[in-house]
């Protein structure tokens, strides 16, 4: 089935590049002039949304905040485009619930990897649901079901984004092994990642805001590694 993605960009030029581009690509695809008409077409019928940061009306922040704070939308993978030399505003972008950004000038057929490694990940993650239909993860404070894509810690239930769901349960899965980013990224994102690996880093302080810090132990230079607490018993 042809995917379907929202392109919200004010600059005319830009917005019609990057149309030709996907659908080129062959993704059907919708585009918004600024946030107010981006929040306007967003439903359940798109699968991503490239979200330019500088918005007239609605900023780009407040649309991903938007999106994500909505349980019907949430789950739309979301790669936020910033302008050169605006490391805080991606930084918080990340927060926000982004799942990728892009600097410009961008290559269209880079963010037509990125875009095709997300889908190509949110296709695994399904197959693995349906391989393992009735997979209940339960480690330390934290129960995974994937199959309905929930988590809870310590039985309340804690609302994830798809890629912190993955990187959640990969770090689970792989408890007590030392993951570095650069691993993370290509397992969760699904590509070699061209630059900092950021990314990982603000999902990573995402869980822990959403949970527990005390279960994800920083390597420093290397990565991350999940560890349980002596309080859990063993």
């Amino acid at each position: 089935m042809m995917k379907t993605i929202l392109v919200v960009e004010d600059e005319k030029n830009i917005r019609e590049l990057i149309k030709f581009n996907l659908e080129g690509a062959g993704f059907n695809v919708l585009t918004a002039s600024d946030g107010k008409e981006a929040l306007e077409k967003i439903s359940n019928d798109i699968d991503l949304i490239v979200l330019d940061l500088m918005l007239p009306k609605i900023d780009g922040m407040e649309v991903c905040r938007k999106i994500r704070a909505n349980e019907k939308l949430k789950q739309i993978a979301i790669i936020m485009l910033t302008a050169k030399g605006e490391e805080l505003e991606r930084i918080l972008g990340l927060e926000m619930g982004a799942d990728d950004y892009m600097t410009k000038p961008f290559s269209p057929r880079e963010l037509i990897a990125r875009i095709k490694a997300i889908f190509r990940r949110t296709a695994e993650l399904k197959d693995d649901k349906n391989k393992i239909e009735d997979e209940i993860i339960v480690f330390g404070d934290f129960k995974i079901d994937v199959s309905r894509h929930e988590v809870k810690f310590k039985d309340k239930k804690i609302s994830l984004t798809l890629k912190e769901f993955e990187l959640l349960r990969y770090l689970i899965l792989n408890k007590g092994r030392v993951l570095s980013r650069d691993l993370l990224l290509e397992k969760i994102w699904g590509y070699e990642y061209a630059g900092d690996t950021r990314t990982v880093d603000v999902h990573i302080r995402r869980l822990r805001k959403k949970s527990s810090s005390e279960y994800i132990e920083t390597v420093r230079g290397v990565g991350y590694k999940f560890v349980k607490m002596e309080r859990d018993g063993d």
